[in-house]
Order: structure tokens, then sequence, then C-alpha cells
């Protein structure tokens, strides 16, 4: 039998520069109004001279200062990110050096939004075989450096961060914090993408790499998650012997407080169950979720049934249900 699971810290980080609604309107055809209007977004945060790695690395120190661990007690680090230091080293690779965790391994996942789900996941199987003890899963994101500006249907969108998790595996049953999980992939690469890389039409010598800007075709995306999010939390569920009305809390993907405010409609939920940071942090990619988490975590209410849910590019999706019940916060 495999061992238990459980988070025993985690922690989040969003840069210093904050941008507001009227700050965008200066460089592209937008308004506040419209913005709020449309997304539930006033502000958001972008690093400047801080790439995804740097943000990762502050996360990290705060979860093993929570944890009272040091970075040499780590066996696995996980990063999900879109949106690199580089397509090689990892991103993982990087924190791994910068906080000297010289007994772990390291790799990164790309699953767009729903990374963070993914990454969690992965780690959690890690841990309960029993042949790895301790995990760090951080979902970051320096979504400003791949933004066209000049394109106010996405970049009004997005904003920076980075938050994560460790999770140890234990022998007492009565820790285990992960209750089930559903991953999917409903496979579209052209509704949302960003960095793809032209191959060669020839050779030359003024070949030079080159990738695109992010780019998402908002309507198709708000038509896939009303379509297909729900429906997927409600199988879950049922898979569970649950309904929507057992939640304490539902942690979306943080992508527009009004594709949210359709989920809890359609899940015949009040908005107060869905924790939400979008309106200040703006819609973080990945690290939406994480950054929920850690608040939540942070608050000391003892919410018991806990979803997570991600959906993005891929178009890959899915949850994880969690009793965040024992989780023990040491105030570090």
């Amino acid at each position: 039998m495999g061992k238990a699971v459980k988070i025993t810290a985690s922690a989040h980080y969003v840069p210093e520069r904050i941008v507001t609604n009227n700050d965008l309107s200066q460089i592209m055809e937008t308004s506040d109004k419209w913005i709020q209007a449309h997304t539930g977004i006033r502000t958001r945060h972008f690093a400047i001279d801080e790439n995804t790695s740097d943000m990762c690395v502050k996360v990290a120190e705060k979860t093993l200062k929570e944890a009272d661990l040091t970075s040499s007690e780590l066996d696995l680090i996980i990063v999900a990110t879109i949106t690199p230091d580089s397509l090689t080293p990892s991103t993982a690779a990087r924190v791994q050096q910068k906080i000297g965790a010289n007994k772990a391994f390291s790799f990164d996942i790309s699953a767009a939004c729903a990374g963070f789900i993914f990454a969690l996941s992965t780690a959690e199987k890690f841990i309960r075989n029993g042949n790895y003890k301790r995990a760090l899963v951080i979902a970051a994101e320096t979504n400003s450096k791949m933004m066209d500006f000049k394109d106010r249907t996405s970049a009004v969108f997005f904003g920076d961060g980075a938050g994560g998790v460790i999770i140890e595996g234990t022998e007492n049953s009565e820790d285990e914090m992960f209750i089930a999980e559903n991953l999917k992939t409903q496979a579209d690469a052209e509704v949302i993408h960003s960095g793809q890389i032209p191959p060669l039409s020839r050779i030359d010598a003024e070949n030079y790499p080159r990738l695109d800007a992010f780019y998402q075709n908002g309507h198709a995306v708000f038509d896939f998650v009303n379509a297909v999010i729900p429906r997927h939390i409600q199988n879950l569920l049922k898979d569970n012997s649950l309904v929507p009305q057992d939640l304490d809390l539902v942690i979306p993907h943080q992508a527009n407080l009004r594709l949210i405010e359709k989920i809890a409609v359609q899940l015949q939920l009040p908005l107060k169950r869905f924790a939400t940071n979008i309106e200040t942090n703006g819609n973080t990619s990945s690290a939406g979720i994480p950054i929920s988490l850690d608040e939540v975590l942070k608050q000391g209410q003892k919410k018991k049934l806990v979803l997570l849910t991600g959906f993005g590019a891929g178009l890959a999706y899915g949850s994880i249900l969690l009793d965040i019940s024992k989780f023990k916060y040491t105030g570090k």
C-alpha cells in the first residue's frame, strides 16, 4: 500500500509593480470601465527585471521556511509554466540550482492554465509510491513578457505571479489530503497558443530563432469552458458520491471573473464559495490556483472539501479534490 500524501507548506509571490487598467489604457485602446465590465480585473502585477525562476525561488524559500526544511531535504521539484526562462535548461533546474537543492531531481510541466493541477497530480504519484519523501510543486508565470500589447483582447487579462506547495508522504492514513482527481486534454492547438517556433524554410546565414506572442480566441475559450468544465466537475463529484453543494470551496483557474460567475451558476453554488484573486492579480495562468490555495490555507479557516480546477491551452483541463482541514499552518 502506498503512502498517504499531505500538503505541509504553501506560499505565493507577486511582483511589486502594480499595473492598473488606466495604465494599460495609456498604451492601447481600452478603458478601466471596459476591462472591469468584461473581466472583473482592476489591477495586475508585472515582473520588471525579474524572470520566472526568480519568482519561483521566492516561493521555494517561503515554503521551506514554513515547513522548517532545508533545500537538501527536497527529493523532487516540479515547475508548471508556459513562460519559462528558457526552453532548456528547465526552469525547475534553475530553481534547484539557485536554492541549492542538491539531492533533488527537477523538471518542468507545460499544461498552460491547468499546469498546477497537472504538476500537483504528478508529484503526488511520485510521493505516494514511497520512493521519494518530499516534493516542491510551483506554478509560476511571467505572462507580461509574452504579451502583444497591441492585442487588447488578450493583454488586458494577464498578470505575473507564482505559488506553490510542499507535499510529503506519511505512514498515517489519517493525514491523507488527496481524495480524487480527473485530468483531461481536448486536443486543439489553435484556440490558445504562445511561443510557436516555425521550422526552417531554407538554410541561410540570416536564420535566427523567433517565436510568437501569446494569442487566444476569447469567444472559443468562453464557449469551451461553459460547455465542458461544469460537466467535468459534476462528473468527478458524482464518481465520488458527491454533489457540488458538498464542496466547502472551489479554487478555480483565475481566467475571468465573469467566467467564474458562469461556472458558479451552472453548479448552483453561490459565488462566495469560489476563491478569487483575479480582481487584483489578473489572470496569472497556472499560478492563479496555488496563489488562491495559499491565501485560503493562511486564513486559518478549517475548510474541508476543496476542489481545485484548472483549464487552458491544449485544451488541457483537470480537477483535484482535497481535504485541507488537516493542514497545519505554523505561522512561520
